[in-house]
Parts: structure tokens; sequence; C-alpha cells
């Protein structure tokens, strides 16, 4: 072996580094192992993500670690160049360092999670992986009506919940608000529509209902908050076509617009059943008759 080898392999700094090297190699590896493990024992797909994250959590500490051990002796030493250098890293990279400060608050300060629906730096969708700098969101809306994944994923970074307002569809409450209208017109039977609008309602949502009463219970406890009515509710109002009915129930965030469709199935058959005590707005254009004219065309060469 020649001299300048014996004197590369015995160099404190390249034993260091292939420690360091030869070390990562071992953490990764077992925890690789050890995901896979986890994951044909694990059924829930929650849960797995979950752990996933934790595993290559553990693994980025167990590196830092490591470093750690191996350089301890030389950080004393990178104190004051640390400390000059910081600054102008901080300046540079203060957007990547707010959203590692954002990823802390979305995980501790429990912002939201994998599967919450929200709306985040103007996007909104389900989010789907939640990162260090950025959070995973697949997106609904947009071209497609009502509250349907579009296809579109989108990458948020999480400097924007400090930034902009959070809004959460599923954290606390898992339920949302929702409203349909049915207009009516004057003559119909107000009662029966009532009747019939609430029937259907509590037939479709009465699952939801419950639920949604229940959690309210808690955040009741949680939050200064007043109690809310969860059962379906329809009001009327007078407008200038006709009267207009408004129902107001609870359903779960995810199946609001298929609700929603069966309702309005639902209700349209029941009208039909009324025959004639129930009768929905149309467009329609009324010819009246006109007043007979009396015209006399007077020709110029008619004498005066």
């Amino acid at each position: 072996m020649s001299e300048a080898v014996e004197k590369i392999l015995y160099d404190p700094t390249i034993q260091k580094l292939v420690a360091v090297f030869l070390g990562i190699a071992v953490i990764w590896g077992i925890l690789k192992i050890v995901q896979r493990g986890v994951s044909g024992r694990i059924k829930n797909n929650e849960a797995l993500y979950k752990t996933r994250k934790f595993i290559s959590f553990i693994g980025f500490l167990l590196t830092a670690l490591l470093i750690t051990v191996v350089y301890s002796e030389k950080l004393g030493g990178l104190t004051v160049a640390i400390g000059v250098a910081g600054a102008g890293i901080a300046f540079a990279l203060q957007e990547v360092i707010v959203s590692i400060a954002g990823w802390m608050a979305i995980v501790f300060g429990n912002f939201y999670k994998t599967g919450d629906r929200v709306q985040l730096g103007g996007i909104v969708g389900d989010v789907i992986d939640i990162g260090v700098l950025r959070t995973t969101i697949m997106e609904t809306g947009e071209w497609v009506n009502g509250d349907l994944y579009n296809g579109r994923i989108v990458l948020v970074s999480n400097s924007f919940v400090f930034k902009e307002p959070v809004f959460n569809y599923s954290g606390d409450f898992g339920f949302l608000w929702d409203e349909l209208r049915l207009p009516v017109q004057f003559g119909s039977d107000y009662e029966l529509t009532r009747k019939i609008l609430l029937s259907v309602a509590n037939e479709v949502v009465g699952e939801y209902t419950k639920g949604a009463q229940s959690e309210w219970e808690i955040m009741l406890k949680k939050y200064r908050i007043e109690p809310a009515q969860t059962a379906p509710r329809a009001t009327l109002a007078i407008t200038d076509s006709g009267v207009d009915f408004t129902l107001r129930y609870t359903v779960d965030f995810k199946f609001r617009r298929s609700t929603k469709d069966k309702i309005y199935t639902r209700v349209l058959a029941e009208i039909a059943k009324t025959g004639d005590k129930i009768h929905l707005p149309a467009s329609t254009i009324q010819v009246v008759s006109m007043p007979d004219l009396d015209l006399n065309v007077k020709n110029d060469d008619d004498p005066a």
C-alpha cells in the first residue's frame, strides 16, 4: 500500500466521512426494512401513512444525532462561523424557514391533518400529504361543479398558514350545513310542501343528523360556542314570482353534492304524487287580448 493511500485512509476527516456515510446507510437500511414490515401488517391507510411518516422522522433524527456524535469535538470551532453565516442564510432562505415553522404549526397546532378538506392558499381540496415544506392537496371544484375532484394535485407552501386563513371543512366538526331552494307558485299547498321537504330530509340525512348532533355536543364542551340545530328545517319566504322554500340540513362534507341530488329527486317524486296541490314555477308567456282599435287612415287626396 502506497504512502499516499495510507495517508488518505488514516486521515481523521476521511474516517469521519466514511463513518457518517456508513452510519446513514445502516440507519436508513434498517428503517426501510421496518417500513416494509409494517406495510404488510397495517391495513388502514391513514394509520399506515402516519406510521411511515413517523419512521421517516426517526430516520432524520438518528441521522442528525449520528453527525453530531461523529463531529462533536469539531462543533465548538464552528460556532463562530455558523453565527456569522446564520444571518445571511436566514435572509436567503426566509421562505423555507417560514415553511418549516408552518409545518411545525400544522403538526403540533392541529391546523389540519391528512384526509381533511381544506381551503389553503386559495385552493380547495383534500389533504393527501403534509411535507416539511409543502402540503399536497387533491383539488376540487374549478372547472368541475360541486365538490368533486378535478384530477389536479396542488402543492401549497406551509408558510400560507401564517399568511392567510385556513378553512378546515372537517376538523373538529366533520359535517357541513347545506341548503337547497324549492320555489313554488302562489296558491300551492304550502304546509304540504313543508311536510314533504322535512320528511324527505329526515329520510335521507337522518343518519348525518345524529352524528352531527353528537359531534356538536363535543364542540360545546371544547369551545365557547352556542347550541345549533342540526335537524332539518324548512323556512318560507315570499318573492315577486312566488314562494321560496329553503331546506337547511347537516351533511357529511364528502357527500354534499350526492345528498342534495337524492333530496331533490325524492322531493320531485313526492310532489308528483300530490296532483295539483303543489305547482312548481315555469317560464311562461301570457298573451292577453288587445282592445279593438278604430283606425282612420286619412289620404292626402281626400278633401279636408
